[in-house]
């Protein structure tokens, strides 16, 4: 990989300093410049260079996300005007999108300078909210303030209306974000693979009450409603809006609007469901011990061969 400089995105509260000094180390010894945005300087050494927030992407040749899931989609949305590869470092909690374990992060980088891995591409919502320009990877959702009324909403699809929403919170996801907020207000699954919108009512008391999976080709416009409560309106969980009683948003698909580094697509994909099943989707006790490290497998293994005669 004739790559001259990476960008680190850190997570914003985390002590991430562990993982960072074992880049800036691995660097050094590969003569590769490292990148971080101005106001996270004082959080890595001084041998990484800052830069405007809006630069770090631009400047670099790959992202270095260190952190959870939040922390990967910020850095997907920081590069998503000129795509660039993402790994992830995984310095989370429950992480879908984040592969490597800080463990792992020497072999990681020396696999990324030699392109060494695979690249997975990702879809996002291109979105007008109320007139400003947002992108979301995961979703964007209107959500009612606590005592404060509820989401009152239209539906329009490609400039057709068909019908409303009454609910506690209204979430428009990628596939993607399909494991997400919308899951958690009773969203299908949808395979990364597939090309779709998916359109949820979480608590829905008047109006749609299902979810509604669109076309990528199909342009969404949800409009507020005369008498909604005041309303948040969240992308990928950052507030961009606050206390919105009127207003538009409309969203559009885009394909191929990030990449994610992927080293091993076979072990993610196992990983990704052990953690599903952790929420809702019980595994077979033979599935569950190939996802445990080989060496704890192997010992497993021993452990059950029957005794020497």
């Amino acid at each position: 990989m004739d790559r001259s400089r990476l960008g680190l995105v850190l997570h914003p509260t985390r002590d991430v300093s562990a993982v960072v000094d074992t880049i800036v180390d691995w660097a050094a010894r590969h003569r590769i410049s490292l990148a971080v945005r101005a106001e996270d300087r004082l959080r890595v050494p001084a041998t990484v260079e800052p830069l405007p927030v809006g630069e770090v992407a631009v400047r670099s040749d790959a992202l270095i996300a260190i952190g959870g899931d939040g922390t990967m989609l910020g850095a997907l949305r920081s590069a998503v005007h000129d795509p660039k590869p993402v790994l992830g470092v995984h310095v989370g909690k429950l992480g879908f999108l984040v592969e490597v374990e800080p463990p792992e992060l020497p072999t990681a980088l020396d696999r990324l300078i030699a392109h060494d891995f695979t690249v997975e591409s990702h879809s996002c919502l291109a979105c007008d909210v109320c007139g400003d320009d947002v992108v979301a990877f995961n979703d964007v959702a209107l959500i009612r303030q606590p005592g404060a009324g509820f989401v009152s909403a239209s539906l329009a699809v490609d400039g057709q209306q068909y019908g409303y929403y009454r609910c506690d919170a209204l979430v428009v996801s990628t596939p993607t974000g399909s494991t997400a907020y919308s899951y958690a207000a009773g969203g299908p699954l949808v395979s990364p693979a597939a090309q779709a919108v998916v359109v949820t009512p979480s608590a829905p008391m008047a109006g749609i009450s299902r979810a509604v999976v669109l076309s990528p080709d199909e342009t969404i416009r949800l409009e507020l409603r005369e008498g909604s409560g005041p309303v948040a309106v969240e992308v990928d969980g950052l507030v961009i809006r606050d206390a919105a009683r009127e207003g538009v948003v409309q969203v559009r698909y885009r394909r191929d609007a990030g990449l994610v580094v992927r080293l091993d697509p076979r072990r993610y994909q196992e990983r990704n469901q052990l953690k599903l099943s952790l929420l809702d989707l019980p595994l077979l006790p033979e599935q569950l011990r190939e996802l445990l490290p080989e060496g704890l497998r192997e010992r497993l293994n021993r452990r059950d061969l029957p005794p020497p005669r």
